[in-house]
């Protein structure tokens, strides 16, 4: 007998649990794995801010129910970056909600804006979660194409009329996951001028903004003039500050929107640990040269990849953010059985990318999460071992 509902049964494993799993079967049974799925950081959180943790958790008033919005020092420090670093005024008591991890958020800001039936604009290919969320609101997803030849831009004006009037939200992600795709900020203000056009919000997923390189300075889609009007944007310290096992993140922009997610979170979790906020304050405010540091590491790393992916016939532009590459396979292969003859035959994990929904059919994704040795090493495996040339 089963005792999962009929829904829950439906869903599909999470990609990344289920690449977790073959991981450690693989390193059970002795074989090297190098890991370049999963975008989880493998440099350590500064210690500066590990510190500011310990700190915190001896003071008992810290160890009590958390606030349910976030406490004051967090809220007040992420309106402090903002205003910091886009010139953008928020508001911390209306325009400022303390998340636990902005996967968290973004998953639980769907059932706060769409009803039975509403439909979701989705970029495609893109984060799991946000198909995810929708079918687990009963809503609809409407994918919406990411091309190569359109820099990775949804093309608004190609979705259809009967689409947009049972639309509810959009969701956007640049620095793009799992693409790489960067924009600038007139591409914010068609996507305003868009969402205020036909009064569907957008939610813009802002992980990786702080991991940019060269000259490159990701924007923020609140610059737009108007933007809070119709927006709010999600941010995460998982990525900037290599923090994402302390589930910290944040949502900031219109006040009505977070007023209303607030009220769902507020009925079903009771927050984030204190002293983890208050740890994250004192990031976001705290000196700010270990993102550089990290930059430069994360820029060599793409270059050693890139290098190693050129010298099969690999051609990559080189992304100006996100610790991504975002690659072709090689012809003769669908994703799927290309990451899996890599994984089976050189050990090296990297994700298909049709993972991201049946627009990245064609590509795979490789996470700058390990040195520059074993991306090398990880090239040279794929070269040697299944012996193909990528075009």
């Amino acid at each position: 007998m089963s005792y999962q509902s009929n829904r829950v049964g439906q869903i599909p494993p999470y990609l990344f649990a289920e690449i977790n799993k073959k991981k450690a079967a693989m390193i059970e049974a002795g074989i090297d794995v190098i890991d370049l799925g999963i975008g989880d950081p493998d440099l350590p959180t500064p210690t500066h801010i590990v510190e500011k943790l310990i700190e915190e958790m001896q003071d008992p008033k810290n160890l009590k129910y958390p606030s349910f919005i976030g406490c004051n020092e967090f809220r007040q420090a992420v309106a402090d970056f903002y205003e910091r670093q886009y010139d953008v005024k928020l508001d911390p008591n209306t325009e400022v909600l303390a998340l636990i991890g902005s996967k968290e958020g973004i998953a639980h800001l769907v059932p706060t804006l769409i009803d039975p039936g509403d439909t979701v604009l989705i970029p495609d290919p893109s984060y799991p979660v946000y198909r995810m969320a929708t079918y687990l609101a009963n809503g609809k997803s409407y994918s919406m194409p990411l091309k190569e030849e359109n820099n990775f831009e949804p093309e608004f004006s190609s979705i259809p009329e009967e689409i947009l009037e049972r639309s509810k939200l959009i969701f956007l992600n640049y620095p793009g996951n799992p693409t790489a795709a960067t924009v600038d900020l007139e591409f914010f203000n068609r996507a305003i001028s868009f969402a205020r056009d036909h009064q569907i919000p957008i939610a813009h997923d802002s992980a990786y903004n702080m991991v940019t390189f060269d000259d490159y300075k990701a924007p923020s889609i609140l610059q737009v003039d108007g933007a809070k009007e119709i927006s709010v944007e999600f941010g995460s310290l998982s990525k900037t500050y290599n923090m994402t096992g302390w589930r910290i993140g944040y949502v900031v922009g219109n006040k009505e929107i977070i007023k209303a997610l607030s009220t769902l979170k507020t009925n079903i979790d009771t927050g984030q640990f204190t002293p983890i906020q208050k740890a994250a304050a004192f990031a976001l405010n705290s000196d700010q040269s270990c993102i550089t540091y990290h930059n430069q590491i994360y820029r060599e790393r793409m270059t050693a990849m890139l290098d190693g992916l050129a010298s099969i016939g690999v051609k990559v532009d080189t992304p100006k953010g996100s610790f991504f590459v975002w690659a072709p396979v090689p012809k003769g292969y669908t994703s799927t059985e290309f990451a899996t003859s890599v994984l089976e035959q050189t050990g090296v994990i990297i994700t298909p990318g049709n993972a991201f929904g049946s627009g990245g059919e064609g590509y795979f994704r490789v996470s700058l999460s390990v040195p520059n040795q074993r991306l090398y090493e990880a090239v040279d495996r794929i070269k040697q071992k299944l012996e193909i040339t990528i075009v």
